[in-house]
């Protein structure tokens, strides 16, 4: 049986495509074919005249499905900002509808296992009256909840969580990204947590210098979905 989530996080650089990649990676280790979307991405460079975006690329060298650039990421913007103002100064009108498109044409390949990426946090414009978190519901995938542990979490945490709930959709659980080192009293923060929001932990990670460090957690986590 299929199996597709979209992840998405507290915040900007929580960890999401480190989640992403980890995961993906788990399920090829486990024998699933495996694919991961990143629809929407603000902030690439230009390689061999074509934009590119790091978490994109790394989404994509992650899956074992095989998929040309422009279906793993087909709306790429280039500077590091806001993606509806990112999109605005390019003159360029990015819709639900249009994102919704992409992936639903990305998702007929076969698949065992698949990740749709957010971009930021849950409630990111895409245009003055449309969030991305509209193309998640319409989507209606279960959502993994990337917490970065860090001091003011426990806020962004439950109003996502929140958010989520709100707009109709499940949360399947939620990743603790980050360590001792990252908060003070992050044990008691991650016990506070796992108390009151209303879905599973998943799993706590930290970053690691080699990616395979982390195999472990990862594999962790996937049998948990």
């Amino acid at each position: 049986m299929k199996k597709t989530f979209f992840v998405t996080a507290t915040d900007t650089d929580a960890g999401k495509t480190y989640v992403t990649v980890g995961l993906l990676k788990a399920a090829h280790r486990a024998g699933l074919r495996s694919l991961g979307l990143k629809p929407i991405a603000a902030g690439a460079e230009r390689v061999d005249g074509a934009l590119r975006n790091d978490d994109a690329l790394l989404i994509q060298a992650a899956s074992s499905v095989r998929l040309p650039y422009e279906q793993i990421n087909p709306v790429v913007l280039e500077p590091a900002i806001a993606p509806h103002i990112a999109a605005a100064q390019e003159n360029r009108l990015i819709t639900v509808s249009r994102l919704e498109g992409f992936l639903k044409g990305a998702l007929l390949t076969p698949y065992d296992f698949a990740i749709v990426e957010g971009a930021g946090g849950w409630r990111v414009p895409l245009n003055d009256r449309e969030l991305l978190s509209g193309l998640a519901k319409n989507l209606n995938f279960p959502v993994v909840l990337v917490v970065n542990m860090k001091l003011g979490c426990l806020n962004h945490a439950m109003l996502s969580a929140e958010a989520i709930l709100r707009d109709g959709l499940n949360i399947a659980g939620w990743v603790a990204n980050g360590g001792q080192d990252s908060m003070p009293c992050y044990e008691e923060n991650l016990q506070s947590l796992t108390n009151m929001l209303p879905a599973p932990l998943l799993g706590t990670l930290t970053w690691h210098a080699s990616p395979a460090d982390g195999d472990d957690e990862f594999d962790q986590i996937l049998s948990k979905l």
